[in-house]
């Protein structure tokens, strides 16, 4: 029997019940993955992190990443919230720090504010898709309930990753954004055929003071119907931005910040940091601040 160190954990905000909330534990060696799972099922976030040994000298810990329903390679809320525990609990200073996940061995920027930490993680490579045309485009439509005329033409639909892949879908209207009511059973089943998960609708239509964009973002074919604030949306999003033109920015960096969750009362920001060479994305940085709102023990 072993006893596992558990922390819920909002991400993206400092305010309790905002955010997007997930699961750490701090001491996962010796879990297997039904085990893994498990515990994801019963503390039911969107994910939850196991945080394990590093596996060689060339990282400092080893990250593992579990919806209800599936493993995942990379989650942003989660990574946000396995490092803010981890500078709480040892006291960091601002420092860096390498994890191994599941797309690759990655810094974590870890700045120390007075009494409170900002985790600036960045992501995977960055990888565009074909736009979607013609049917397949109509039925992501359809699902999402988005008439023609309420897409912001500027915008193509189409899949951008950062490690994690999501269906950018770009609108005109903030309003619109927060009345959107999914189909959820289409979303899963054009999945599997689109083969990727998640379906990030934003707008530009922001009428918050130094926020840039507003979205939602819903995966219901891994578990999650809808996921309050996140980072492998918001990340994909700033790349995305740059390579349309959508934005300007000074000496190549974009920097923005994204805004999610007000729809189901989970508010949180996202600060994304696209660096640019040549008018091309090649890298992005996203972060947040977070809270702890309670921990626990599991004994297995």
């Amino acid at each position: 029997m072993k006893i596992y160190q558990v922390y819920q954990v909002d991400s993206f905000t400092t305010e309790k019940f905002k955010g997007n909330p997930a699961g750490v534990v701090l001491n996962a060696d010796g879990l297997s993955e039904k085990q893994m799972l498990s515990i994801a099922r019963e503390l039911n976030n969107s994910e939850t992190a196991f945080v394990f040994s590093p596996q060689g000298p060339d990282h400092d810990l080893y990250i593992r990443y579990f919806t209800p329903t599936v493993e995942v390679p990379i989650c942003g809320h989660a990574t946000i919230a396995t490092h803010y525990v981890r500078a709480i609990v040892n006291h960091a200073v601002s420092s860096k720090v390498l994890h191994k996940v599941g797309i690759g061995i990655l810094p974590v920027e870890i700045t120390k504010e007075e009494n409170d930490y900002l985790i600036m993680m960045t992501q995977g490579k960055i990888e565009f898709s074909e736009p979607f045309i013609g049917e397949e485009r109509h039925n992501i439509m359809v699902a999402l309930g988005l008439e023609q005329d309420e897409l912001d033409q500027r915008c193509p639909m189409q899949v951008v990753s950062t490690g994690h892949s999501k269906v950018m879908i770009g609108i005109k209207s903030r309003k619109k954004l927060d009345s959107l009511a999914p189909d959820m059973i289409s979303l899963s089943r054009l999945s599997q055929l689109i083969g990727c998960n998640g379906y990030f609708v934003f707008t530009l239509d922001s009428e918050m003071p130094g926020v840039l964009t507003h979205g939602r973002m819903f995966a219901p074919g891994i578990g999650i119907t809808e996921d309050p604030v996140t980072g492998n949306a918001n990340g994909p999003l700033g790349a995305y931005l740059v390579k349309h033109n959508l934005v300007t920015y000074n000496e190549g960096i974009f920097s923005f910040r994204g805004e999610q969750g007000t729809a189901i009362g989970r508010s949180g920001i996202v600060e994304v940091e696209v660096q640019i060479e040549k008018g091309e994305p090649i890298e992005v940085k996203i972060g947040g601040r977070a809270v702890i709102v309670f921990q626990t023990t599991i004994e297995l």
